[in-house]
Protein backbone atom coordinates (compact mmCIF):
# COMPACT_ATOMS: atom_id res chain seq x y z
CA UNK A 1 0.00 0.00 0.00
CA UNK A 2 1.37 3.33 -0.66
CA UNK A 3 1.60 6.02 1.90
CA UNK A 4 1.40 9.53 1.33
CA UNK A 5 4.09 11.62 2.21
CA UNK A 6 3.07 13.25 5.41
CA UNK A 7 4.31 16.84 5.30
CA UNK A 8 4.71 19.39 8.39
CA UNK A 9 3.15 22.68 7.83
CA UNK A 10 5.44 25.50 8.69
CA UNK A 11 3.70 28.47 9.17
CA UNK A 12 5.17 31.37 8.21
CA UNK A 13 6.40 34.40 10.30
CA UNK A 14 4.30 37.39 10.41
CA UNK A 15 6.03 41.13 10.17
CA UNK A 16 5.48 42.16 14.24
CA UNK A 17 3.86 45.42 14.60
CA UNK A 18 5.78 49.17 15.72
CA UNK A 19 3.68 48.49 18.93
CA UNK A 20 4.46 45.17 19.92
CA UNK A 21 8.14 45.84 18.81
CA UNK A 22 8.54 48.63 21.20
CA UNK A 23 6.69 46.58 23.78
CA UNK A 24 10.33 45.08 25.23
CA UNK A 25 12.11 48.53 24.78
CA UNK A 26 9.33 50.17 27.26
CA UNK A 27 9.52 47.09 29.59
CA UNK A 28 13.16 47.83 29.99
CA UNK A 29 13.01 51.89 30.28
CA UNK A 30 10.40 51.01 33.06
CA UNK A 31 12.55 48.32 35.09
CA UNK A 32 15.95 50.38 34.64
CA UNK A 33 14.06 53.61 35.85
CA UNK A 34 12.29 51.73 39.30
CA UNK A 35 16.43 50.31 39.90
CA UNK A 36 17.70 54.17 39.56
CA UNK A 37 14.91 54.79 42.33
CA UNK A 38 14.61 51.65 44.59
CA UNK A 39 18.54 50.39 44.33
CA UNK A 40 21.79 51.96 45.14
CA UNK A 41 23.85 50.07 43.22
CA UNK A 42 22.29 49.59 40.06
CA UNK A 43 25.30 47.42 38.60
CA UNK A 44 25.00 45.34 41.30
CA UNK A 45 22.46 42.73 39.80
CA UNK A 46 19.14 44.60 39.23
CA UNK A 47 20.30 46.30 35.52
CA UNK A 48 20.94 42.65 34.41
CA UNK A 49 18.03 41.08 35.22
CA UNK A 50 15.92 43.95 34.06
CA UNK A 51 17.69 43.19 30.96
CA UNK A 52 17.15 39.81 31.18
CA UNK A 53 13.32 40.10 31.83
CA UNK A 54 12.88 42.96 29.27
CA UNK A 55 14.54 39.64 26.69
CA UNK A 56 11.84 37.39 28.00
CA UNK A 57 9.33 39.80 26.96
CA UNK A 58 10.81 39.92 23.29
CA UNK A 59 11.12 36.33 23.27
CA UNK A 60 7.20 35.78 24.37
CA UNK A 61 6.37 38.83 21.28
CA UNK A 62 8.67 37.02 18.71
CA UNK A 63 7.05 33.68 19.22
CA UNK A 64 3.38 35.19 19.39
CA UNK A 65 4.84 36.10 15.64
CA UNK A 66 5.81 32.64 14.85
CA UNK A 67 9.62 33.19 15.47
CA UNK A 68 11.30 29.85 16.21
CA UNK A 69 12.90 29.43 19.73
CA UNK A 70 16.18 28.03 17.55
CA UNK A 71 16.32 31.25 16.03
CA UNK A 72 16.38 33.21 18.85
CA UNK A 73 18.26 31.23 20.79
CA UNK A 74 20.93 31.15 17.96
CA UNK A 75 20.53 35.30 17.96
CA UNK A 76 21.20 35.13 21.30
CA UNK A 77 24.70 32.64 21.21
CA UNK A 78 25.67 34.97 17.84
CA UNK A 79 25.38 38.25 19.91
CA UNK A 80 27.23 37.12 23.23
CA UNK A 81 29.91 35.62 20.54
CA UNK A 82 30.52 39.32 19.09
CA UNK A 83 31.00 40.70 22.65
CA UNK A 84 33.50 38.11 23.71
CA UNK A 85 36.61 40.38 22.31
CA UNK A 86 35.02 43.19 24.35
CA UNK A 87 34.46 40.76 27.47
CA UNK A 88 38.05 39.46 27.31
CA UNK A 89 39.73 43.17 26.80
CA UNK A 90 37.75 44.11 29.86
CA UNK A 91 39.38 41.26 31.79
CA UNK A 92 42.69 42.07 30.59
CA UNK A 93 42.00 45.88 31.53
CA UNK A 94 41.60 44.72 34.93
CA UNK A 95 44.35 42.95 34.93
CA UNK A 96 46.82 45.28 33.53
CA UNK A 97 45.36 48.13 36.34
CA UNK A 98 46.03 45.84 39.29
CA UNK A 99 49.87 45.34 37.97
CA UNK A 100 50.17 49.23 36.73
CA UNK A 101 49.04 49.91 40.59
CA UNK A 102 51.31 47.48 41.98
CA UNK A 103 54.52 48.52 39.79
CA UNK A 104 54.11 52.50 40.62
CA UNK A 105 53.30 53.19 37.07
CA UNK A 106 49.76 55.05 38.12
CA UNK A 107 51.08 56.57 40.89
CA UNK A 108 54.32 58.09 39.47
CA UNK A 109 51.95 59.56 36.66
CA UNK A 110 49.85 61.11 39.36
CA UNK A 111 52.97 62.35 41.06
CA UNK A 112 54.67 63.99 38.35
CA UNK A 113 51.27 65.13 36.90
CA UNK A 114 50.66 67.23 39.85
CA UNK A 115 54.07 69.15 39.47
CA UNK A 116 53.60 70.32 35.48
CA UNK A 117 49.83 70.49 35.35
CA UNK A 118 48.12 73.85 36.50
CA UNK A 119 44.54 73.37 37.95
CA UNK A 120 42.86 75.99 35.92
CA UNK A 121 43.80 74.46 32.61
CA UNK A 122 43.72 70.53 34.13
CA UNK A 123 40.24 70.02 32.33
CA UNK A 124 41.41 71.26 29.26
CA UNK A 125 45.09 69.32 29.64
CA UNK A 126 43.20 66.44 30.60
CA UNK A 127 41.45 66.51 27.49
CA UNK A 128 44.03 67.45 24.97
CA UNK A 129 46.38 64.32 26.33
CA UNK A 130 43.68 62.06 26.00
CA UNK A 131 43.07 63.16 22.23
CA UNK A 132 46.69 62.82 21.69
CA UNK A 133 46.87 59.20 23.05
CA UNK A 134 43.80 57.97 21.55
CA UNK A 135 44.89 59.73 18.28
CA UNK A 136 48.21 57.62 18.58
CA UNK A 137 46.94 54.48 19.81
CA UNK A 138 43.36 54.13 17.88
CA UNK A 139 41.74 53.17 21.01
CA UNK A 140 39.62 54.77 23.63
CA UNK A 141 39.96 51.62 26.26
CA UNK A 142 43.44 51.40 26.56
CA UNK A 143 43.57 55.27 26.49
CA UNK A 144 41.05 55.38 29.43
CA UNK A 145 42.49 53.08 31.44
CA UNK A 146 46.12 54.07 31.43
CA UNK A 147 46.58 57.92 31.42
CA UNK A 148 42.68 58.46 32.32
CA UNK A 149 42.92 56.44 35.45
CA UNK A 150 45.96 58.48 36.51
CA UNK A 151 44.22 61.87 35.36
CA UNK A 152 40.91 61.12 37.60
CA UNK A 153 43.97 60.82 40.50
CA UNK A 154 45.08 63.67 39.48
CA UNK A 155 42.03 65.50 39.05
CA UNK A 156 40.63 64.49 42.59
CA UNK A 157 43.29 65.74 44.65
CA UNK A 158 42.87 69.19 42.77
CA UNK A 159 38.98 68.71 44.39
CA UNK A 160 37.11 68.47 40.90
CA UNK A 161 34.42 66.44 40.55
CA UNK A 162 35.07 63.01 39.52
CA UNK A 163 32.24 63.10 36.55
CA UNK A 164 33.17 66.79 35.23
CA UNK A 165 36.75 65.21 34.82
CA UNK A 166 35.96 61.58 33.23
CA UNK A 167 33.94 63.96 30.83
CA UNK A 168 37.06 65.44 29.52
CA UNK A 169 38.93 61.96 29.80
CA UNK A 170 36.15 60.14 27.64
CA UNK A 171 35.62 63.54 25.67
CA UNK A 172 39.67 63.24 24.20
CA UNK A 173 39.51 59.52 23.90
CA UNK A 174 36.69 59.11 21.69
CA UNK A 175 37.93 61.72 19.59
CA UNK A 176 40.45 59.17 18.80
CA UNK A 177 38.19 56.88 18.96
CA UNK A 178 36.38 58.67 16.07
CA UNK A 179 39.03 60.26 14.21
CA UNK A 180 42.32 57.66 14.30
CA UNK A 181 43.10 55.24 11.07
CA UNK A 182 43.91 52.38 13.97
CA UNK A 183 40.85 52.79 15.54
CA UNK A 184 38.38 49.64 14.69
CA UNK A 185 35.46 51.88 14.13
CA UNK A 186 37.06 54.22 12.44
CA UNK A 187 37.81 50.86 9.77
CA UNK A 188 34.23 49.68 10.06
CA UNK A 189 32.21 52.28 9.12
CA UNK A 190 33.73 53.47 5.39
CA UNK A 191 33.62 49.68 5.00
CA UNK A 192 29.73 49.85 5.61
CA UNK A 193 29.28 52.83 3.56
CA UNK A 194 31.35 51.83 0.57
CA UNK A 195 34.01 54.27 0.93
CA UNK A 196 37.41 53.99 1.58
CA UNK A 197 39.11 54.98 5.34
CA UNK A 198 40.73 58.23 4.43
CA UNK A 199 37.97 59.66 2.39
CA UNK A 200 36.17 58.94 5.33
CA UNK A 201 38.29 60.32 8.12
CA UNK A 202 38.68 63.72 5.83
CA UNK A 203 35.36 64.43 5.34
CA UNK A 204 34.39 63.64 9.17
CA UNK A 205 36.83 66.64 9.63
CA UNK A 206 34.14 69.13 8.85
CA UNK A 207 32.20 68.29 11.79
CA UNK A 208 34.83 66.45 13.88
CA UNK A 209 36.97 69.45 14.36
CA UNK A 210 34.63 72.19 15.07
CA UNK A 211 32.83 69.67 17.06
CA UNK A 212 36.10 69.19 19.40
CA UNK A 213 37.26 72.81 19.53
CA UNK A 214 33.83 73.77 21.16
CA UNK A 215 34.75 70.87 23.70
CA UNK A 216 37.85 72.83 24.39
CA UNK A 217 36.47 75.56 24.75
CA UNK A 218 33.91 74.60 27.56
CA UNK A 219 36.72 72.63 29.73
CA UNK A 220 38.36 75.97 29.29
CA UNK A 221 35.90 78.47 30.60
CA UNK A 222 34.37 75.95 32.96
CA UNK A 223 38.44 75.92 34.52
CA UNK A 224 38.55 79.36 34.36
CA UNK A 225 35.20 80.25 35.95
CA UNK A 226 36.08 77.37 39.07
CA UNK A 227 37.84 79.01 42.13
CA UNK A 228 41.14 76.50 43.06
CA UNK A 229 41.96 77.37 46.77
CA UNK A 230 45.63 76.93 47.31
CA UNK A 231 46.29 73.00 47.19
CA UNK A 232 49.92 73.37 46.81
CA UNK A 233 49.86 71.98 50.40
CA UNK A 234 47.77 69.07 49.69
CA UNK A 235 50.06 68.19 47.02
CA UNK A 236 53.05 67.94 48.33
CA UNK A 237 51.28 65.44 50.62
CA UNK A 238 49.87 63.69 47.99
CA UNK A 239 53.21 63.30 46.65
CA UNK A 240 54.94 62.27 49.90
CA UNK A 241 52.41 59.50 50.43
CA UNK A 242 53.25 58.28 47.18
CA UNK A 243 56.88 58.16 47.48
CA UNK A 244 56.60 56.57 50.99
CA UNK A 245 54.89 53.76 49.49
CA UNK A 246 56.40 53.24 45.84
CA UNK A 247 59.90 53.75 44.07
CA UNK A 248 59.14 56.92 41.61
CA UNK A 249 61.02 57.21 38.89
CA UNK A 250 60.84 58.32 34.94
CA UNK A 251 61.70 54.70 34.07
CA UNK A 252 58.39 53.25 34.83
CA UNK A 253 57.08 54.88 32.11
CA UNK A 254 58.79 53.02 30.03
CA UNK A 255 56.22 49.65 30.02
CA UNK A 256 53.57 52.72 28.87
CA UNK A 257 55.53 53.27 26.09
CA UNK A 258 56.51 50.45 25.02
CA UNK A 259 52.51 49.47 24.98
CA UNK A 260 51.34 52.67 23.04
CA UNK A 261 54.31 51.51 20.58
CA UNK A 262 52.66 48.25 20.11
CA UNK A 263 49.03 49.43 20.10
CA UNK A 264 50.61 52.20 16.72
CA UNK A 265 52.15 49.07 15.23
CA UNK A 266 48.63 46.91 14.84
CA UNK A 267 49.60 44.58 17.82
CA UNK A 268 46.06 42.84 18.66
CA UNK A 269 44.84 44.60 21.91
CA UNK A 270 45.06 41.60 24.00
CA UNK A 271 48.42 40.67 23.44
CA UNK A 272 49.37 44.74 23.89
CA UNK A 273 47.17 44.61 27.12
CA UNK A 274 48.89 41.08 28.44
CA UNK A 275 51.97 42.34 27.67
CA UNK A 276 51.43 45.46 29.62
CA UNK A 277 50.19 43.49 32.39
CA UNK A 278 53.24 41.02 32.33
CA UNK A 279 55.75 43.76 31.95
CA UNK A 280 54.61 45.97 34.57
CA UNK A 281 54.84 42.76 37.19
CA UNK A 282 58.22 42.22 36.24
CA UNK A 283 58.88 46.11 36.81
CA UNK A 284 57.25 45.81 40.34
CA UNK A 285 59.42 42.70 41.53
CA UNK A 286 61.89 44.85 40.49
CA UNK A 287 61.21 48.36 42.03
CA UNK A 288 58.86 47.56 44.34
CA UNK A 289 59.30 44.57 46.20
CA UNK A 290 58.35 44.96 50.04
CA UNK A 291 55.21 46.05 48.21
CA UNK A 292 54.97 43.04 46.38
CA UNK A 293 55.56 41.05 49.58
CA UNK A 294 52.84 42.88 51.50
CA UNK A 295 49.96 42.28 48.78
CA UNK A 296 51.14 38.58 48.55
CA UNK A 297 50.81 38.13 52.61
CA UNK A 298 52.82 35.04 52.59
CA UNK A 299 56.44 33.81 54.15
CA UNK A 300 59.01 32.48 51.74
CA UNK A 301 61.09 33.02 49.23
CA UNK A 302 61.56 35.76 46.85
CA UNK A 303 60.67 33.82 43.82
CA UNK A 304 57.35 32.46 45.77
CA UNK A 305 56.22 35.74 46.98
CA UNK A 306 57.19 37.73 43.77
CA UNK A 307 54.93 35.43 41.92
CA UNK A 308 52.20 35.16 44.25
CA UNK A 309 51.66 39.10 44.48
CA UNK A 310 51.47 39.82 40.54
CA UNK A 311 49.15 36.87 40.27
CA UNK A 312 47.07 38.64 43.20
CA UNK A 313 47.02 41.88 41.54
CA UNK A 314 46.14 40.87 38.00
CA UNK A 315 43.10 38.31 39.56
CA UNK A 316 41.60 39.56 42.47
CA UNK A 317 43.22 43.29 42.83
CA UNK A 318 44.85 45.15 45.62
CA UNK A 319 44.25 48.21 48.25
CA UNK A 320 47.32 49.47 49.22
CA UNK A 321 46.72 51.15 52.50
CA UNK A 322 47.54 54.95 52.96
CA UNK A 323 47.30 57.63 55.36
CA UNK A 324 46.25 59.63 52.77
CA UNK A 325 42.49 59.97 52.60
CA UNK A 326 43.13 61.94 48.79
CA UNK A 327 44.90 58.59 47.65
CA UNK A 328 42.56 56.16 49.60
CA UNK A 329 40.19 55.50 46.38
CA UNK A 330 43.33 55.42 44.14
CA UNK A 331 45.29 53.00 45.47
CA UNK A 332 42.63 50.47 45.07
CA UNK A 333 42.23 48.04 41.98
CA UNK A 334 39.98 45.10 41.69
CA UNK A 335 41.74 42.83 39.01
CA UNK A 336 40.23 40.85 36.52
CA UNK A 337 37.72 39.47 39.32
CA UNK A 338 36.50 43.48 39.40
CA UNK A 339 35.49 43.50 36.29
CA UNK A 340 32.95 40.23 36.78
CA UNK A 341 30.19 42.23 37.24
CA UNK A 342 30.79 44.73 34.18
CA UNK A 343 31.27 40.95 32.61
CA UNK A 344 27.88 39.98 33.83
CA UNK A 345 26.02 42.96 32.79
CA UNK A 346 27.43 42.79 29.30
CA UNK A 347 26.35 39.66 28.77
CA UNK A 348 22.82 39.93 29.63
CA UNK A 349 22.72 43.10 27.43
CA UNK A 350 24.16 40.94 24.46
CA UNK A 351 21.12 38.46 25.62
CA UNK A 352 18.38 41.30 24.96
CA UNK A 353 20.15 42.59 21.98
CA UNK A 354 19.86 39.04 20.24
CA UNK A 355 16.65 38.15 20.93
CA UNK A 356 15.43 41.32 19.83
CA UNK A 357 17.50 41.53 16.41
CA UNK A 358 16.24 37.69 15.92
CA UNK A 359 12.74 38.00 16.34
CA UNK A 360 12.95 41.30 13.93
CA UNK A 361 11.88 43.57 16.86
CA UNK A 362 15.10 45.80 16.01
CA UNK A 363 14.36 45.76 12.01
CA UNK A 364 10.83 46.37 12.34
CA UNK A 365 11.35 49.44 14.69
CA UNK A 366 14.54 51.08 12.74
CA UNK A 367 12.20 50.33 9.55
CA UNK A 368 9.97 53.06 11.54
CA UNK A 369 12.52 55.57 11.86
CA UNK A 370 13.70 54.90 8.05
CA UNK A 371 9.88 56.16 6.96
CA UNK A 372 10.48 59.18 8.62
CA UNK A 373 13.40 60.23 6.03
CA UNK A 374 12.38 62.99 3.47
CA UNK A 375 15.35 64.65 2.72
CA UNK A 376 19.12 65.18 3.37
CA UNK A 377 18.73 66.19 7.23
CA UNK A 378 15.92 64.03 8.03
CA UNK A 379 18.06 60.92 6.54
CA UNK A 380 21.13 62.00 9.00
CA UNK A 381 19.30 63.07 11.85
CA UNK A 382 17.33 58.94 11.08
CA UNK A 383 20.95 57.72 10.82
CA UNK A 384 21.79 59.26 14.15
CA UNK A 385 18.73 58.13 15.79
CA UNK A 386 18.84 54.37 14.16
CA UNK A 387 22.58 54.40 15.73
CA UNK A 388 21.39 55.88 19.27
CA UNK A 389 18.52 53.70 19.65
CA UNK A 390 20.74 50.25 18.74
CA UNK A 391 23.16 51.76 21.23
CA UNK A 392 20.63 51.80 23.93
CA UNK A 393 18.85 48.34 22.57
CA UNK A 394 21.37 46.04 21.32
CA UNK A 395 23.87 47.39 24.04
CA UNK A 396 26.41 47.12 21.39
CA UNK A 397 28.93 49.81 19.59
CA UNK A 398 29.78 47.56 16.51
CA UNK A 399 25.89 46.90 16.02
CA UNK A 400 24.73 50.33 16.17
CA UNK A 401 27.63 50.65 12.97
CA UNK A 402 26.95 47.52 11.17
CA UNK A 403 23.19 47.36 10.76
CA UNK A 404 22.16 50.82 10.39
CA UNK A 405 24.66 50.69 7.81
CA UNK A 406 24.02 48.03 5.69
CA UNK A 407 20.18 49.77 6.36
CA UNK A 408 20.55 52.95 5.10
CA UNK A 409 23.30 52.50 1.97
CA UNK A 410 20.59 52.13 -0.53
CA UNK A 411 18.85 55.53 0.66
CA UNK A 412 21.87 57.61 0.42
CA UNK A 413 22.15 56.18 -2.72
CA UNK A 414 18.65 57.34 -3.99
CA UNK A 415 19.53 60.48 -2.64
CA UNK A 416 22.12 60.61 -4.10
CA UNK A 417 24.62 60.98 -1.59
CA UNK A 418 28.09 60.11 -1.58
CA UNK A 419 28.96 57.21 0.92
CA UNK A 420 31.13 59.49 3.21
CA UNK A 421 28.08 61.04 3.75
CA UNK A 422 27.10 57.69 5.70
CA UNK A 423 30.34 56.74 7.15
CA UNK A 424 30.51 60.11 8.81
CA UNK A 425 26.86 60.10 10.17
CA UNK A 426 27.66 56.42 11.32
CA UNK A 427 30.56 57.44 13.41
CA UNK A 428 29.23 60.75 14.37
CA UNK A 429 26.56 58.66 16.61
CA UNK A 430 27.33 55.19 16.75
CA UNK A 431 30.41 55.21 18.58
CA UNK A 432 30.64 58.35 20.48
CA UNK A 433 27.00 57.82 21.92
CA UNK A 434 28.04 54.26 22.83
CA UNK A 435 29.77 55.20 25.95
CA UNK A 436 26.40 57.27 27.05
CA UNK A 437 24.63 54.50 27.36
CA UNK A 438 25.07 52.25 31.29
CA UNK A 439 24.81 48.75 30.02
CA UNK A 440 26.44 49.38 26.47
CA UNK A 441 29.71 47.64 26.28
CA UNK A 442 31.20 50.92 26.01
CA UNK A 443 28.85 52.96 28.97
CA UNK A 444 29.54 49.64 31.38
CA UNK A 445 33.19 49.60 30.50
CA UNK A 446 34.33 52.99 30.84
CA UNK A 447 32.51 53.49 34.05
CA UNK A 448 33.78 50.49 35.55
CA UNK A 449 37.70 51.09 34.65
CA UNK A 450 37.32 55.19 35.79
CA UNK A 451 34.77 54.17 38.57
CA UNK A 452 32.43 56.99 37.50
CA UNK A 453 28.99 55.79 37.29
CA UNK A 454 27.73 56.41 33.67
CA UNK A 455 25.17 59.22 34.62
CA UNK A 456 27.55 60.58 36.95
CA UNK A 457 29.92 61.92 32.96
CA UNK A 458 27.57 61.61 31.09
CA UNK A 459 26.53 65.47 31.34
CA UNK A 460 29.93 66.58 31.09
CA UNK A 461 30.98 64.25 27.40
CA UNK A 462 30.41 67.08 25.59
CA UNK A 463 32.10 66.01 22.72
CA UNK A 464 29.67 62.75 22.51
CA UNK A 465 26.81 65.05 22.92
CA UNK A 466 27.67 67.23 20.59
CA UNK A 467 29.20 65.37 17.83
CA UNK A 468 25.11 63.67 15.92
CA UNK A 469 23.57 67.47 16.80
CA UNK A 470 27.11 68.52 14.50
CA UNK A 471 26.39 65.72 11.51
CA UNK A 472 22.54 66.90 11.68
CA UNK A 473 23.12 70.58 11.81
CA UNK A 474 25.58 69.97 8.70
CA UNK A 475 22.76 68.28 6.80
CA UNK A 476 19.84 70.56 6.88
CA UNK A 477 22.00 73.11 6.00
CA UNK A 478 23.44 71.77 3.76
CA UNK A 479 27.03 72.10 4.37
CA UNK A 480 30.04 70.36 3.05
CA UNK A 481 27.28 67.78 1.50
CA UNK A 482 29.14 65.68 -1.25
CA UNK A 483 26.91 64.58 -3.83
CA UNK A 484 27.23 61.91 -6.89
CA UNK A 485 27.27 63.78 -10.39
CA UNK A 486 24.84 61.85 -12.45
CA UNK A 487 27.83 61.59 -15.25
CA UNK A 488 30.32 60.30 -12.71
CA UNK A 489 32.77 62.66 -13.96
CA UNK A 490 33.40 65.26 -10.68
CA UNK A 491 31.89 65.65 -7.51
CA UNK A 492 28.66 67.68 -7.67
CA UNK A 493 29.50 69.92 -4.62
CA UNK A 494 26.01 71.59 -2.79
CA UNK A 495 28.70 75.18 -1.96
CA UNK A 496 29.94 77.09 -4.42
CA UNK A 497 33.27 77.33 -6.08
CA UNK A 498 35.28 80.07 -4.60
CA UNK A 499 34.83 83.26 -6.05
CA UNK A 500 32.23 82.47 -8.25
CA UNK A 501 28.25 83.90 -7.72
CA UNK A 502 25.32 82.07 -7.01
CA UNK A 503 23.51 83.95 -10.05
Amino acid sequence: MNKEPIHSEVKPVRQPGLLAALLPVVVLMILLSANVILFDDTLGGANQLALLLAAAVAALVGMYYRVSWMKINSGIVATIGSAMPAILILLFIGSLAGTWLLSGIIPAMIYYGLNVINPGIFLLASLVICTLVSLATGSSWSTVATIGVALLGMGAVLGLNKGLVAGAILSGAYFGDKMSPLSDTTNLAPAMAGTDLFTHIRYMAYTTVPTIVITMVIFFAIGLTRSFTDVTSEMAVVQEAITSRFFVHPVLFLVPLLMIILIIRKVPPLAALLFGSLAAGLLAVVFQPELVREVAGIEGSALKTSYVGVMKSMFSGLSIPTDSPALRDLLDSGGMAGMLETVWLIISAMVFGGVMEAAGLLARITASIMSLARSTGSLVASTAGTCLFLNISASDQYISIVLPGRMFKEAYQRQGLKPEVLSRSLEGSGTVTSVLIPWNTCGATQSRVLGVPTLSYLPYTFFCLISPFMDIIFAYLNIKIRRIDPLGYQEKSTQPAPGSSKN
